[in-house]
């Protein structure tokens, strides 16, 4: 399944967020390891990354129903909306869980960052999916 760009406006990209990857040849076919990129508040991480040609995996759509946009969140927890219990429940499926361990789908900016957000080697997206 892909997720499209979200279709209501985030206003100006403001807020300052890094995106390691471990596998950058993986996510984004070059060997970039870091991305600074500039998000909108109410835009969620895996959004961003999509939107910026970061293959983040995203097998149920960015809904909260599965947890293969896991992500580590290394800086500005406090910049990113708050877990819900829902997102609890499908992390706690995730490989190589962590205290930082968060879907990238309900990371959503709500703060002035800077935000650093790590993307596990394991999380690539096979199948390369292009909008229809």
């Amino acid at each position: 399944m892909h997720m499209k760009a979200s279709d209501h406006d985030h206003g100006p990209a403001t807020v300052p967020v890094r995106i390691i990857l471990e596998d950058p040849h993986g996510l984004t076919e070059d060997d970039k390891p870091e991305h600074d990129l500039m998000a909108a508040k109410g835009e969620s991480i895996l959004e961003l990354a999509l939107e910026h040609g970061i293959s983040m995996e995203h097998t149920c759509g960015g809904v909260c129903a599965c947890s293969t946009c896991h992500c580590y969140v290394e800086k500005g927890m406090d910049d990113l909306s708050e877990s819900t219990e829902a997102e609890e429940d499908r992390v706690e499926e995730a490989p190589g869980l962590q205290r930082n361990s968060r879907l990238a789908c309900q990371c959503e900016v709500i703060g002035d960052g800077p935000i650093v957000i790590r993307i596990p080697a394991w999380n690539r997206n096979a199948v390369k999916e292009v909008p229809h």
